[in-house]
This record gives structure tokens, sequence and C-alpha cells, in this order.
């Protein structure tokens, strides 16, 4: 029972990271490494990219 809710909690970051990098400001080739980065490397990748990822519409 834990690890669904655990897994859909992820899903929910997932999802909410790749909006996020969608609508950066950032180059659209940042962007698609980004959410690359993101899927690929699960847990490690949003730690990365909350940290030093693109912020917002600048």
């Amino acid at each position: 029972m834990l690890e669904g809710i655990l897994g859909i909690l992820h899903l929910i970051i997932v999802i909410w990271a790749i909006l996020s990098i969608i609508k950066s400001g950032a180059s659209t080739v940042a962007k698609i490494l980004w959410g690359l980065l993101v899927l690929l490397l699960p847990l490690v990748g949003l730690i990365i990219w909350f940290f030093v990822g693109p912020k917002g519409n600048v």
C-alpha cells in the first residue's frame, strides 16, 4: 500500500516538474535536456532540477 502511495506521489511530482520546465524561460534545448534528466534519472534528476534547474518565466 505504501509503495502505491509513494509511486503516485512521485508521479505527481514528476508531472509538476515537467510542467514547470515547459513553462520556464529556458531555451528549447535546455527544456529538452532538463526533461530528459528528470525522466531518465527519476530521484536524482528531480533533486538536481529543484536546486539548479530553470526558474519561472525569466
